[in-house]
Parts: structure tokens; sequence; C-alpha cells
């Protein structure tokens, strides 16, 4: 995994068939899936639902976090500054606690008061993103659940807001 040429699909609508090339094997199919298999209903850390009709067809900044990376604890209010200005915009946005806890993870939104949604990391999201490089991971969903950026470290202000240039895809 990782290697060059890997794709990973988030299946917003539509069908798609996930793959990954596998060097000096080739292609090598992972799983055919209809629309909803991945993304239905997510249970978000405020007790909301984040339906499958949220992000179909959208950009989606994805970035997997936790309560004790320091990080994180810099890059996030960046997010929650991007997030205030282009959600709903043109970007949407969902994030994944890896907290072992909820708890955790509930009390550090609220500690910030961080408005992004939030879900835990699940196995399914795992298997999306693939295995982490480090924290925090972001990741750029285009519209046709193509992942088409990834940055495993922290970002700074400048790159954050350089995510705006994915709305206008």
């Amino acid at each position: 995994e990782g290697e060059a040429g890997h794709e990973v699909f988030i299946l917003l609508s539509g069908k798609v068939r996930i793959s990954k090339t596998v060097p000096g094997i080739g292609e090598e199919a992972l799983a055919i899936l209809e629309p909803g298999h991945y993304f239905g209903e997510m249970a978000l850390l405020d007790g909301r639902t984040l339906p499958a009709s949220a992000l179909a067809g959208r950009v989606v900044v994805v970035e997997i976090w936790a309560s004790w990376c320091p990080f994180c604890k810099r890059q996030n209010p960046l997010l929650q500054q991007l997030f205030d200005a282009q959600g709903g915009r043109g970007l949407e946005f969902l994030t994944f606690s890896i907290d072992r806890e909820p708890a955790k993870a509930r009390a550090y939104m609220a500690e910030y008061r961080y408005t992004f949604p939030a879900a835990m990391a699940t196995v399914e999201s795992e298997r999306w993103f693939g295995p982490r490089e480090g924290l925090p991971e972001l990741y750029v969903v285009d519209r046709a659940g193509r992942i088409v950026f990834r940055e495993a470290k922290e970002m700074f202000a400048e790159d954050m807001q350089a995510l705006v240039r994915f709305a206008r895809r």
C-alpha cells in the first residue's frame, strides 16, 4: 500500500470498482461497491448524524487527528478557520479522531470549540485511507470520490488556505 499508482476511492455516488496496482503482479481488485457502501449515515461526536447526501458529489477535506497529538493541536485551529470560511461553499469537511475513547475526543472538541464535523475512526475509515504515516493526516477527496491531495504531517496556515483551490475544480 502507498506505492506509486495506488488510488483509493470513497464511493459517494454511482458504482465504482476499487483496485490498486501491485508491482510485479498488476491490478488487484479490492471491491466493487454500490452507492452508500462506505459513506452511509455517520455518527458524529456531537451526536448529529451525517447523511451520505451531505458529501455526495462534493469536494471533501478529511483530516485524521488525535486529542493527544501536539501537531494536531496546532493544525486544528487552521482547519476550523478553513471550515468557517469554506464549509458549504465548495468544500465539505469530515474529520476522524483516532482517540481510543470517544469521551476524550468529545472533550477536546468542546475545549477548543471546534465545530467541524468529527467522527471516531473505524476499521472502515482506516480502510478508505490506508495505513497512517503520521498525524495529522489530511486528504482532499474530489467530486468523483478520488483522493487528489494527501499530506501526512502538520500543515501551516498558507498550506491550509491553499486547499481552497480544490473547491474551484
